[in-house]
Parts: structure tokens; sequence; C-alpha cells
């Protein structure tokens, strides 16, 4: 897979995320988490804002595997959306579905 190939970050609406400022601006996000969340691992709760010039988000990387978008640790979808997660989850993946 290339990075022309990977899934992009179409949406992010975690305003206390480093790297959202009107939008994405990581180059790579990775999805993880347990307990039934799937948690974007890149989160960065700082004031300063970081990550490139413009909105390329894609996501690098994806360890849930009882996602039905996940292939080999890859992400399968068209592109996902991030927000704001419950209790100790600041960042969701809101595309993650179960198998």
């Amino acid at each position: 897979m290339t990075t022309t190939e990977m899934p992009a970050v179409n949406e992010c609406t975690v305003t206390g995320c480093s790297y959202n400022h009107d939008g994405c601006h990581a180059f790579a996000i990775t999805v993880g988490g347990s307990n039934g969340a799937a948690d974007c691992g890149t989160f960065v709760p700082l004031a300063r804002k970081g990550g490139l010039d413009k909105v390329v988000a894609q996501v690098g990387a994806c360890s849930r595997v009882d996602c039905k978008f996940n292939a080999n640790l890859e992400c399968t979808a068209s592109g996902v959306r991030v927000g704001p997660g419950q209790g100790a989850h600041d960042a969701n993946c809101l595309t993650y579905t179960t198998n």
C-alpha cells in the first residue's frame, strides 16, 4: 500500500488536539485503543498547534483488528472521521465498526 492509497482523515472535530486546526495537519494517524473504543493514537493535547502546513492526514496504521475496515492492520475505509470520545478517550475514530 502506498501513501496515495491510504484512507484520508476526512474530518476531525477534536478541538483539544494540537494537530487539529481547521482539519487534521498530521501526516498520518494511528488508530488503536481498547474497551470498545477506537482511539486516535496521534492525539496530542497541547495548546501549541503543530503538524504540516496543509491538511493531508491519512490513516497510517490501525491496530483495531475487530474493525470491519481492518485488513492486515491497514485501514480499508474510503476515509475516516475522528471526533471526541467519552471518558478517558479523548479522540476516537468514528468510522470504526466492529465485524
